[in-house]
């Protein structure tokens, strides 16, 4: 599996390429806040650990690998945030409060967090009752 960096970017490159039909190295830098070097150096990894393909000056595609990997990391952040959103966190926190929390959860608790989200979607007088809730417990 890779490391909570190697996540960060190949979610980013994931997201950049569904977005833009590509992924370059300063779009990479400055949505991560990194300097270009750092992101070459990633790269070169990613490539190494096949995650994606990579040829120098020529830019470089998620591998299948990658791309699963890509798709998962997307699913976790957004039901992360739908989850946090659904429990009645302020809008303004659920973007750091997932980066924060995302590597630190096991899939296990990814799936049963994703079962929870569900059962709330599946009825929107569950939700409606969390917000009351919170609302008499204020």
């Amino acid at each position: 599996m890779p490391t909570p960096s190697m996540e960060d970017y190949i979610e980013q490159i994931y997201n950049l390429i569904e977005s833009k039909g590509y992924a370059r190295v300063s779009d990479i830098a400055e949505a991560l806040s990194v300097h270009p070097s750092s992101v070459t150096k990633m790269v070169q990894k990613l490539d190494k650990d096949e995650y994606l393909n990579y040829e120098k000056y020529r830019g470089f595609i998620l591998t299948p690998k990658g791309k699963k990997i890509g798709e998962r990391l997307v699913y976790r952040h957004e039901l992360l945030e739908e989850f946090l959103e659904i429990i009645g966190v302020d809008k303004e926190n659920i973007y750091n409060d997932v980066e924060g929390i995302e590597h630190h959860l096991s899939w296990n608790s990814i799936d049963r967090i994703g079962d929870l989200v569900n059962y709330f979607k599946s009825s929107k007088d569950r939700v409606e009752g969390l917000k009351q809730m919170q609302e008499d417990n204020n």
